[in-house]
Order: structure tokens, then C-alpha cells, then sequence
């Protein structure tokens, strides 16, 4: 089973393809956030270097947030259309879930943390589990301030990754037993959704391409915007 993975919810463009032997190829790239212009180049690209015609693909999987508004429609509406003209089901992947995937083995709890801009952050908390990891409760939209009260309410060593971890670093560090993870890790990855996704598969998780929905915690700014003036 091969796997295109395209991940367009952050400020970072990437598009993956894999399968039972891993990562075959990759592409990520933050430059302008042109995600629009990217995906399509990004996909033909992978393609060439993992040798594969599109043809081949089985599932496609595709970040559908929390993250950029605009970015989130663009992936989305491409692996809708790229999924509905091969006729493959499709997984949907929250970008938490991926921020947490590559550090599956800490023996930490593992809190991602997106910087969702206006002074809050996307959180979600996750242990390690056989073959990715598991969520514990819900996502969230809160301010850091919140997530520092959540956090050291608990008695527990904490692993923070995300680029909101790193942009709140001064408030998030007042929590003792949390450690922030290095920049490298700070976006989700087309990489971690093609694993990720890959272990969904075996499990058929599938969705039907009309039935996948973006995840966005809140109103996209230009709705927040547009009642602010009002």
C-alpha cells in the first residue's frame, strides 16, 4: 500500500509518499507560504524521486488542522480531488497528532503546542502507544497562560513541541518539569502523516473524501475580524 501524505496546515508546505517500508520520499518547504502554488510541483516531485506514477497510490492522507485557514482549504480540496479522480479512500490527521509523532518515544507526556496567533496556542496531550501515540482528552484553543495552570496542576514531566512552545518559551518555562523540544521539530510534517496514516490503513480507517472536514477550534480570523468592525 503506498501512501501520499500532504500536509499544507502550517506555514510549512509538505507532501510525503510511503508505505510499509517507510518514507520513500519528501518534500517541505516555508518559504512565502505559497501553498497553492507548492502542492502541485511538491507532489510531481515526490513522485519522481520515489519513481512512482500517482496511479499507484492507494490512500491519501492529508492534514486537516487545526492550523492556517487558507492553508488547511488548500490541502484539503487537493487530496479531496486527487482522492475522488484515483477513486482511494482518504485519512484525515489532526497537525497535533503529527507534531507528537516523532517524538512517540519519549517517555514524557508529550504536549503539542501550535501557535494559533491572537495570543493563544492549539494543545493536545499525548502518551506513547504501540505504533504512534495516544491522545489523552481533547484539543484545545487556550492562551499560554491557561496551558501553564493546566500543566503544572498535574504532577507530571511534560516534552513541549511546536513552534507555539517555542514563540511562548518565556511564559511556558514557568513549568518546572517541561522540557521544549528543538526547532526541528516545531512543524507538523507530510513525513510523520504518512506514518501515521500508513498504521490507520492497516487498520482501514478510512474516510470518504465528502466526509472529511477541516478541525479548526475557532473562527478563522477573517470572520473574528469582520465581527470585530462590526
Amino acid at each position: 500500500m503506498l501512501i501520499l501524505g500532504i500536509d499544507t496546515a502550517s506555514p510549512q508546505v509538505g507532501v510525503a509518499i510511503g508505505g510499509h517500508e517507510g518514507v520513500l520520499a519528501s518534500f517541505h518547504s516555508a518559504r512565502g507560504r505559497q501553498h497553492a502554488e507548492s502542492v502541485t510541483p511538491a507532489i510531481e516531485f515526490v513522485c519522481r524521486q520515489a519513481r512512482i506514477s500517482l496511479r499507484e497510490i492507494s490512500c491519501i492522507a492529508v492534514d486537516v488542522g487545526p492550523g492556517l485557514f487558507t492553508g488547511m482549504r488548500v490541502g484539503i480540496a487537493t487530496a479531496k480531488a486527487i482522492a475522488s479522480a484515483l477513486r482511494v479512500p482518504m485519512i484525515g490527521a489532526a497537525s497535533l497528532d503529527l507534531l507528537a509523532m516523532p517524538v512517540r518515544h519519549s517517555s514524557r507526556r508529550i504536549v503539542s503546542v501550535l501557535d494559533a496567533k491572537r495570543g493563544e496556542v492549539f494543545t493536545a496531550h499525548y502518551v506513547s502507544a504501540p505504533g504512534g501515540v495516544q491522545r489523552i482528552g481533547e484539543y484545545r484553543c487556550e492562551t499560554p497562560e491557561e496551558l501553564v495552570i493546566e500543566l503544572q496542576a498535574e504532577a507530571e514531566s511534560y516534552l513541549l513541541v511546536g513552534d507555539g512552545a517555542l514563540r511562548y518559551r518565556d511564559v511556558l518555562s514557568q513549568v518546572e518539569s517541561a522540557e521544549i523540544a528543538e526547532q526541528g521539530l516545531s512543524m507538523p510534517s507530510a513525513s510523520a502523516l504518512v506514518q501515521l496514516a500508513h498504521s490507520q490503513a492497516l487498520r482501514e480507517q478510512w474516510v470518504n473524501s465528502w466526509d472529511l472536514q477541516p478541525l479548526y477550534l475557532r473562527q478563522p480570523d477573517a470572520e473574528i475580524n469582520w465581527q470585530e468592525r462590526q
